[in-house]
């Protein structure tokens, strides 16, 4: 485990992750997300990870937060993440057999 998930783990978190993990299908984790987030929450997360998958793609900036509408605060911020994070995305990315086009 990373010291970044060293930072984040708690008894709370393990079992939001339990949670996540329990769901079976996309109309489930549409449904307990529509639950536990507000709609503008669900619309952040689904803009970092499409500015994730753009960076992957060699997209410039000012592209990225034409077609996503993302500040290029947060287009840095994934950018980090992509680069120094815990390898999150790309594991998304392998495990939905998303390739770079």
């Amino acid at each position: 485990m990373s010291d970044y998930n060293s930072k984040l783990k708690s008894k709370e978190i393990d079992f939001l992750c339990e949670a996540i993990l329990s769901l079976k299908n996309k109309e489930e984790v549409y449904r307990f997300f529509e639950d536990i987030c507000t709609v503008n929450e669900i619309k952040d997360l689904a803009q970092r990870l499409q500015v994730a998958k753009m960076l992957k793609q060699k997209k410039t900036y000012l592209d990225i937060a034409n077609a996503t509408g993302a500040s290029t605060a947060t287009i840095s911020r994934v950018n980090r993440a992509l680069n120094y994070g815990s390898d999150g995305y790309n594991l998304v990315f392998e495990r939905i057999n998303w390739k770079e086009e």
